[in-house]
């Protein structure tokens, strides 16, 4: 027997995925169970998709075909409060459509924020039990040394650290009032109509705004203790917002990838030399230890770009030119990570960077600290701390306009970058081979010459056939130099471009908390303006958009800085190494022509 609804109220569609509705409208489903507050099912129209299951009123009737195969079935089910029951159908102008569903509790897990991170799999570094054991030593004080000091659970006595809250007394009635909570009280509810709306939730959960808890940050739900030393300042420099710097800023080298075996030789993995210039003290990390990292980093700071690492690969993972390669793309991705004011003195980071590569039970400690982090979602937004006072404060148009023009940026260097790559990439190409293989063609011709030269045993010739024979081993070695030279220039470009097409891949999430977050501004303006809202709590919300806004222009900033920096050394070298290449062919040249002067 299929399951059949009926629409109870008009839905439009504003996210890929879902399907619009009209009202009393009879639509298929896939299935009766609600997927977080969204059904599945095909419309009058043949549209397929999600669309609120509150919208509807489930119908049990048998019907011609089978239901079609849930697409959604692996999309987790629950985590949300349960809604309360359809109510009666009446017109749409007596009864205003229902929030989709409520609001998740506090602490929903959600899917790590940006949805492009997936955790080291396959043969690339595989995890080992002694990384993922069930060990309770993280529960341990001083997880992350001595530099990184335990902080109690709660009672706010702790030295350094402030209860913050962004939590509202709410303005709606009890459950069962005929209405979903977060959803304005239907018309005709007397004098509370000014305190009882509320800005609408997102419809799409699965949005980045809502993963990364903007959503909740910007309409009042976040809550907890913030360190000092969790604390991110954005100071008003000469170009705008920007992060504070880092008071001791250091680099780190990566040197001497080596291979190295453990279960008596069953298990085999390179292993890096990490050497950080604040503490001089050499560690050794593999490339999983990286993508860990990596991993917390991404879902810890969601309005900042953290570098994207060099790509996995299954197979010839030992092979000399993947790891120097490899090597290559980590020093960048270390170098970007160092230079970033925020990203340096993460704890995680420090960890990675400081914990003795022989020292199991320390290194367990830190990374089961990290992941119990709880500055992370909407409770990450309460560690920005940002400019106050006269003339601190935003343009909201202003900051729109430019975020818009910075996206527009964005998009073109982007499509700038592919194509460099693809330019590159082809002409070093040519030269490895195309190059190569032309210039020895002509280097043989000439040799073939010369040897014809040869069969005249006149000695006045011998000069000139050893001349021309000379000719030809230039154009030889002139072909070697062009296979060379690709890992001298093109190649370090191709791998700066790799970097900051994972920085460009990161930022329309990015943009994207920051445009949620203007809106609900725009939602909580339009309500003040109809008598609906208290002032104080749109300021409110306009207050967090702020610390969005200046987190977004400082990390728009940074990334400006940042890129000026190396697109400027990076293009200095390679028109050096140009330079450098074109004196060596005409080098051999040069001495092939001083051959003929004693002919």
């Amino acid at each position: 027997m299929a399951l059949r609804a009926r629409a109870l109220y008009d839905f439009r569609s504003e996210n890929p995925g879902e399907i619009s509705l009209r009202e009393h409208e009879v639509l298929s489903l896939c299935s009766e169970q609600d997927i977080e507050g969204w059904l599945e099912g095909v419309n009058s129209r043949g549209d397929r998709g999600l669309f609120p299951a509150s919208y509807v009123q489930v119908i049990r009737a048998p019907a011609a075909e089978p239901p079609p195969p849930a697409r959604y079935a692996n999309v987790p089910v629950g985590g949300f409060e349960p809604l309360p029951p359809p109510a009666a159908f009446k017109p749409a102008a007596q009864q205003p459509p229902p929030e989709p569903f409520p609001p998740p509790p506090a602490g929903y897990p959600f899917p790590p924020y940006g949805g492009s991170y997936q955790p080291s799999q396959g043969s690339d570094d595989d995890w080992d039990d002694d990384w993922d054991d069930s060990s309770t030593v993280a529960d341990e004080p001083g997880a992350l040394g001595s530099s990184y000091p335990d902080y109690e659970a709660a009672g706010g006595g702790a030295p350094g650290r402030y209860r913050l809250s962004t939590r509202s007394e709410p303005s709606l009635g009890p459950r069962g009032a005929g209405h979903p909570p977060g959803h304005p009280h239907p018309p005709g509810g007397g004098g509370a109509a000014k305190s009882s709306a509320t800005v609408s939730r997102n419809l799409n959960r699965f949005s980045t705004f809502v993963k990364s808890g903007g959503e909740a940050f910007v309409l009042g739900e976040a809550s907890g203790f913030v360190k000092d030393g969790d604390k991110l300042c954005v100071v008003l420099g000469p170009r705008g917002p920007e992060w504070q710097e880092n008071p001791y800023p250091f680099q780190c080298s990566i040197e001497d990838p080596t291979k190295q075996t453990k279960f008596k030789g069953m298990k085999s993995y390179i292993a890096y030399k990490l050497v950080p210039s604040h503490t001089g003290q050499q560690v050794h990390r593999r490339y999983k230890h990286f993508d860990w990292l990596y991993g917390r980093l991404a879902e810890k700071f969601p309005v900042i770009s953290v570098p994207h690492l060099p790509e996995k690969q299954a197979t010839g993972r030992f092979e000399e030119d993947f790891i120097s390669k490899r090597r290559k793309g980590l020093a960048w991705w270390m170098d970007h990570m160092c230079s970033h004011p925020v990203l340096a003195q993460c704890d995680a980071f420090q960890h990675f960077l400081t914990c003795p590569s022989t020292d199991e039970k320390a290194w367990k400690q830190g990374k089961r600290k990290a992941e119990k982090d709880e500055m992370v979602g909407a409770n990450f937004f309460l560690t920005i701390s940002v400019p106050t006072g006269p003339g601190a404060s935003l343009d909201l148009q202003e900051v729109e306009s430019q975020v818009d023009g910075f996206k527009a940026f964005t998009k073109k260097m982007d499509e700038s970058a592919l194509q460099l790559n693809h330019t590159a990439n082809e002409f070093a190409r040519k030269q490895v081979t195309g190059f190569k293989k032309e210039y020895q063609k002509v280097g043989h011709s000439f040799k073939c010459l010369s040897q014809a030269f040869e069969l005249d045993q006149q000695a006045f010739s011998a000069g000139l056939n050893q001349a021309i024979a000379f000719t030809a081993e230039a154009y030889d070695a002139i072909g070697d130099l062009f296979a060379d030279q690709p890992r001298q220039d093109l190649d370090p470009v191709m791998d700066l471009l790799a970097l900051y097409q994972g920085h460009l891949a990161n930022f329309p999430d990015i943009i994207h908390v920051q445009k949620g977050a203007l809106t609900k501004v725009k939602e909580s303006k339009r309500h003040v303006e109809e008598g609906k809202m208290e002032l104080q709590k749109a300021e409110g919300i306009q207050e967090r958009c702020n610390i969005i806004s200046f987190a977004t222009l400082a990390e728009i900033n940074h990334f400006h800085k940042i890129r000026v920096r190396d697109f400027k050394s990076q293009m200095q070298h390679f028109l050096q190494q140009q330079i450098l290449f074109f004196q060596k062919v005409t080098q051999k040249l040069e001495e092939a022509l001083h051959k003929y002067d004693s002919v």
